[in-house]
């Protein structure tokens, strides 16, 4: 099973877990999986056309999923998957 990273500003769409497991093959099998247990969460992960939002940055282990197969970059039992939001704000 995959291990999946929950960021802090997410969990509490996650009863506060900070991981979780998914027995999905990919990337996208995955982020499914754990939308589809946490549904308030769906739509801080997918926009309208059920894509991975555009400022979600998603990585398996050190990699960015960008530099792989993108959504179909393939997982196992061994990877551990990072959701990384953007975080805006600061000072001028």
């Amino acid at each position: 099973m995959a291990n999946i990273i929950i960021p802090t500003p997410l969990r509490k769409f996650t009863n506060n877990l900070p991981t979780l497991e998914s027995d999905g093959e990919t990337v996208i099998e995955v982020i499914s999986d754990l939308s589809g247990a946490f549904p308030e969460l769906k739509p801080h992960l997918f926009d309208d056309q059920c894509d991975i939002r555009k400022f979600i940055r998603i990585f398996v282990g050190d990699e960015d999923i960008k530099a792989l197969d993108n959504e179909a970059t393939p997982v196992d039992e061994n990877s551990v998957v990072s959701i990384v939001p953007a975080i805006a704000g600061g000072a001028r």
